[in-house]
């Protein structure tokens, strides 16, 4: 496969050895008796650094982070069990300069569903504003597994991604929903809003609308519409794809620690044999623990990244839909605006505010769509360049571990002599 892994951390310390220093190290490590495993002498980590993006570029082109003001992290998970369900509750810890917040940190208990009360309010408020998106609610695996420890924490990583993107934006940071969310102890007062009726009211006209569809829609918003569902098919191939790989991963590693114990059966058989099935074992365990660790950190940065922007690419498409009823509203009392003498001083300024509402989402989108390229080419370009450093780690210790094996076994040409049979 040509993705293998990825990590958050690259702390991995790079040797910076002559030659003549490699073939030394080379000379006293083996495998089989545990002694620390040297790079390979040709190591590309050695050689090579990427070039990262200068931080005041960076801040060039995205000047909301010049002067950051709220700082939000989500931790310590705690289930909770009641008679009638079973919950994670998370700690949201915010820390702001801002006038507006009564203190400088405070400190909230939110479970899930008050999470997805935020987004709601936020898509509620901003329409056309392109909202990060939330864990799904249920995994595929089954309700079974869904509260054991890798579930809560993948979750847990993903609710903090989720107010992340959320503290940063120029207009969503701001929302009185958010300041509610991180500030008030108890929610419910907030909850407040349009009934049942009142939202399937909204659906049905929204529907009817998306048949109906937009007669002028400008070149633009159809250059973005065709992007999105072009977006939309790549990424979710390559997210699946990547799951394979993790999968795939996991079930090569489930081998690996199969395959080394044979080994070490084998070499308490094989007196003649020992060391050099005591050293492909040790070698096998090794391969598996970075095997290990490569998966790990395959399934914590790269996959998260993509699925994350498989339901953005839903979001996006989402957003267009609800530009597109604003003007389709705006086409339909422009027309009867048009047909209709009586009234018309009351249709002219509900085309006016229709016109004016029209404006304003195509600012805000246009805005918010700059802004969403922009994290996306900064989060997969992070997850791509940290795939590709963590590959070359990762064979470059496979390379290093065999070699030190090959090594270990170079028999010397005296010792061989005096081991051949005499004539």
């Amino acid at each position: 496969m040509a993705v293998q892994g990825t990590t958050a951390d690259l702390s991995v310390p790079v040797l910076d050895l002559e030659e003549d220093d490699d073939l030394e190290v080379f000379s006293k490590t083996s495998v089989a008796d545990g002694n620390p495993l040297p790079t390979s002498p040709s190591s590309m980590t050695n050689q090579y650094h990427l070039d990262h993006e200068d931080p005041e570029e960076s801040l060039e082109k995205n000047p909301e982070q010049r002067e950051r003001d709220l700082f939000i992290t989500v931790d310590n998970p705690e289930s909770h069990v009641t008679a009638i369900e079973t919950f994670i509750i998370y700690r949201v810890l915010t820390r702001t300069t801002r006038g507006d917040f009564d203190s400088s940190e405070v400190e909230v208990r939110r479970r899930y569903q008050e999470f997805s009360w935020l987004r709601s309010k936020l898509e509620e408020s901003h329409p056309t504003l392109i909202v990060p998106p939330l864990p799904e609610k249920f995994v595929m695996k089954g309700m079974v597994e869904r509260f054991n420890d890798d579930f809560i924490e993948t979750r847990k990583r993903a609710l903090h991604r989720f107010l992340q993107k959320i503290s940063v934006h120029p207009v969503l940071s701001h929302s009185p929903h958010l300041k509610a969310f991180l500030t008030a102890q108890d929610l419910t007062p907030h909850k407040k809003g349009p009934g049942l009726l009142s939202r399937m009211g909204d659906t049905v006209r929204s529907m009817a609308q998306s048949v109906r569809g937009v007669r002028g829609r400008a070149e633009e918003f159809n250059s973005l519409q065709d992007y999105s569902e072009r977006f939309s098919s790549t990424i979710s191939s390559v997210d699946r794809v990547t799951q394979r790989v993790i999968r795939e991963q996991r079930e090569y590693l489930d081998e690996l620690r199969q395959y080394s114990p044979t080994y070490s059966q084998w070499a308490e058989l094989e007196e003649g044999l020992s060391e050099p099935l005591k050293g492909m074992a040790r070698s096998l365990e090794l391969i598996g623990q970075e095997t290990e660790a490569q998966s790990q950190e395959l399934s914590e940065v790269l996959e998260p990244v993509l699925h994350e922007y498989v339901l953005c690419a839903d979001t996006v498409k989402t957003v267009l839909r609800r530009r597109d009823n604003i003007q389709a509203d705006f086409e339909v009392k422009n027309e009867t605006l048009t047909t209709k003498k009586v009234e018309q001083d009351t249709l002219q300024e509900e085309v006016d505010a229709l016109a004016d509402r029209l404006e304003q989402a195509n600012v805000a989108l246009r805005a918010d769509w700059k802004h969403w390229r922009s994290n996306l080419r900064t989060d997969v370009r992070e997850a791509l360049v940290s795939t590709a450093e963590r590959n070359v780690q990762y064979y470059e210790k496979c390379l290093a571990i065999w070699e030190s094996f090959l090594l270990s076994q170079k028999v010397d040409p005296a010792q061989h002599q005096n081991l051949e049979p005499s004539s």
